[in-house]
């Protein structure tokens, strides 16, 4: 297959809608930054628009530019920004004025900062259950370096879901990640929360990269000893003739088969696999959503996610 022509089943129609439009200007408005955007997400649009309910939005703190520099990723690489002392307060009533009832927050990496970032993070988290307790809130972080302490920062603030991603396979760490991320770096952080808490906790995996399908199953069988909740798989797409190359566009017959190994061979609570499944996706969400807020059983949550994610 050509390595030039992007498959049918990757091809997304452009953001529209009325949701789609009150977002983008409510960001605005707050001089706020998400992921979707800065990462040029092909499901903006889907998740914005919010068919089967309020849009979602996944909130990028501490700014626009990562002080790290991961062969995928399109987000801007720099940092040494300031850190703006109201955006706690700016996203929670951002939140509040889209009207969510589950919301994402991701960051740039801040290696820069003393504590990377993790009281700003977790005072976000805050801010927003104070206003309304209710609201879900799933957190993508950072590793902070491994360091245990800034993750505990993350675990007390009482998030519902802590995400953090160990990309790719182990062999293929050091090609797609930045040198400071590292694959036993990231299992550590998942195994953290899971052992100092009962937050759920998730991870993704990119494919395309050049993965065989035994370290796709190692990795797998390596975050179930993790006693890793939630696993996401996607298609990794180049944002750029600078960024690292596709290497094949999996098929959505192999996605399906993942999802099947997950969840029913390891055990995984929920896997949400699909060409453009990414970190943060709105099945995913629904399952969380159907699980903590509606008490639904396993099963239940898969099928209402399954329904609600197509």
């Amino acid at each position: 297959m050509s390595r030039s022509r992007k498959p049918d089943w990757l091809l997304k129609p452009l953001p529209t809608g009325e949701e789609f439009t009150g977002i983008k200007q409510t960001l605005r408005d707050r001089n706020l930054h998400t992921v979707c955007e800065e990462a040029n997400c092909p499901n903006m649009g889907e998740c914005w628009s919010g068919e089967d309910g309020p849009g979602t939005a996944t909130f990028m703190l501490m700014g626009h530019k990562c002080t790290r520099s991961c062969g995928f990723c399109d987000v801007e690489t720099g940092g040494g920004e300031s850190l703006d002392p109201n955006e706690p307060t700016e996203v929670a009533s951002a939140v509040a004025d889209i009207g969510l009832d589950y919301v994402v927050l991701t960051s740039v990496d801040r290696d820069d900062l003393p504590d990377q970032g993790a009281n700003h993070f977790a005072e976000t988290i805050r801010e927003i259950k104070r206003r309304n307790a209710e609201t879900l809130v799933e957190v993508l972080i950072p590793d902070f370096q491994g360091e245990p302490e800034l993750v505990r920062k993350i675990i007390e603030a009482e998030p519902d879901v802590i995400a953090h991603n160990v990309e790719t396979v182990q062999r293929l760490q050091g090609r797609v990640r930045d040198p400071r991320a590292g694959y036993e770096q990231s299992l550590r952080v998942l195994e953290q929360v899971e052992r100092e808490s009962d937050i759920h906790t998730k991870t993704s995996i990119m494919l395309g990269h050049g993965e065989h399908d035994h370290e796709v199953y190692q990795t797998l069988a390596d975050l179930r000893e993790a006693e890793v909740d939630i696993v996401t798989f996607g298609q990794y797409l180049r944002p750029s003739a600078d960024h690292l190359p596709v290497r094949s566009y999996v098929h959505p017959d192999k996605f399906d088969t993942w999802e099947r190994v997950a969840e029913d061979e390891l055990g995984f609570l929920y896997c949400a696999s699909g060409p453009m499944v990414r970190s943060s996706y709105r099945a995913g969400e629904l399952f969380v959503d159907a699980v903590i807020r509606d008490g639904k059983t396993v099963e239940q949550a898969r099928a209402e996610a399954g329904a609600g994610g197509d």
